[in-house]
């Protein structure tokens, strides 16, 4: 007969024993669910980025475009990298994860990043006229609806600039600078000078921005947020004070370092197969709106720089310099900017001038600074932009995220992915931290 304490050591041994064993045939799966290199391991649900592949699959099976390549990291580790579809359709070309895009105004980006390198080398000031390094902009003046009972064929009148465009109006957009839109929009036309297209001009950028600069304004400097040529105008101050073209700043600046193997503003003839054609979304059909084989990236005059919308880049290219972004300016031990550079980058600039995407703009992208005004899934104080021919970036510094959406259609027509693959992005993490 065994005693009343034997009995109770018993009973502790045996839920010794059954809690021993419940821990170890719940270890294999918790291993798995973090083993290192899966989603898991960095917060994300495999199952729901699952949402995400079908939401690119369903707009490529309803020929809305042809591919597309998504890339997510989180702490500088690759959660997802994936491509769908077709490069290029009429070959039934799949589409590769180091496919070349144009990225238009993601460029603008890389524009901001080597103003900031030149102002953290003593340059200049942010606040700096413009006109003290490019003297044609002395003179703005800006073009406003014209009077009450003016004639009818005066389209707008001519009024002195407040004061003068500033370098960090540029890089707000709020220098005045549309892409050619507004009551003088048929000088800009006559000037050669409309829209955001550079790659075909057969003639360099400081003829293309002195000429610019006597174009009038669409709005006084400072007052108003207005897209347009002023990434360009950047460009050419890069070039202005660095003493160098813009491509070659670009590539022995930013592209070397970061090893961007395969960016640049056109393309060697030898990656022509690499570079994905333009898609066109119109009439409820998918078209071909740009051959590769033909484009002026290739085969055009190769002399203007566009630091507003010309470069082109690869999904691992780009993500190589958003992930420098993230890390404050440096990516595996080269620096381009300092932490207090990138911060002021991201922070909101405009206030309530900028209404677009978000909130807030900052130098050269969007900010989130207010979530409740976003009104969709994200995090304050991430920033990113998008480009004309429908790629999308995201940088995310709280959850320490890298997204990037790449693809060619333009126009669009109301397909709304660029968009909605940040919110996918965003209902497959499941380990947050901005709140903590």
């Amino acid at each position: 007969m065994t005693s009343p304490l034997s009995r109770v050591r018993s009973r502790l041994f045996n839920c010794r024993l059954l809690l021993l064993g419940v821990a170890l045939s719940l270890a294999p799966a918790a291993r798995a669910a973090a083993a290192p290199g899966t989603p898991e391991a960095h917060g994300f649900s495999s199952e729901r980025l699952k949402r995400l592949d079908a939401v690119v699959q369903t707009e490529i099976d309803q020929k809305h475009l042809a591919g597309a390549v998504v890339y997510v990291a989180r702490d500088g580790q690759p959660v997802h990298f994936r491509a769908y579809g077709q490069q290029e359709i009429e070959v039934g070309k799949p589409m590769p994860t180091d496919a070349i895009f144009r990225i238009a105004s993601m460029s603008k980006a890389l524009t901001t990043t080597a103003i900031m390198m030149l102002y953290e080398e003593g340059k200049f000031m942010l606040h700096d006229p413009v006109s003290k390094y490019i003297p044609a902009f002395a003179k703005s003046q800006v073009a406003v609806a014209p009077p009450a009972g003016s004639p009818a064929d005066v389209k707008f009148v001519l009024v002195p600039a407040k004061r003068p465009i500033q370098i960090r109006d540029l890089l707000t957009h709020t220098a005045g600078l549309t892409y050619g839109d507004g009551p003088a929009v048929d000088l800009y036309k006559q000037a050669k000078i409309y829209g955001w297209y550079f790659a075909d001009k057969d003639e360099s950028l400081a003829t293309i921005i002195d000429r610019l600069a006597t174009l009038p304004l669409h709005g006084q400097p400072g007052e108003s947020w207005q897209y347009g040529f002023s990434s360009d105008v950047l460009g050419r101050l890069v070039e202005v004070v660095s003493g160098m073209p813009l491509d070659t700043f670009f590539q022995e600046r930013i592209f070397g370092p970061l090893k961007m193997v395969d960016s640049g503003f056109f393309l060697p003839p030898e990656k022509a197969a690499r570079l994905a054609p333009v898609y066109g979304y119109e009439k409820g059909e998918l078209t071909l709106r740009e051959n590769s084989a033909k484009t002026d990236y290739i085969q055009g005059p190769r002399k203007c720089f566009s630091g507003g919308a010309g470069v082109l880049s690869t999904t691992g290219d780009y993500a190589r310099f958003l992930q420098m972004l993230l890390n404050e300016g440096e990516l595996d031990g080269v620096r381009l900017l300092s932490p207090k550079a990138v911060e002021l980058m991201h922070a909101n600039h405009t206030g309530e001038k900028y209404v677009r995407d978000t909130s807030g703009f900052g130098l050269g992208f969007w900010v989130n600074n207010d979530l409740g005004y976003f009104g969709e899934l994200g995090t304050e104080g991430a920033y990113g932009w998008g480009s004309a021919y429908f790629p999308q970036y995201l940088v995310d510094p709280k959850e320490k995220i890298v997204a990037l959406l790449m693809t060619q259609l333009k126009p669009a027509n109301g397909i709304d992915l660029s968009q909605k693959f940040k919110v996918m992005m965003y209902q497959a993490l499941i380990a947050t931290r901005s709140a903590k």
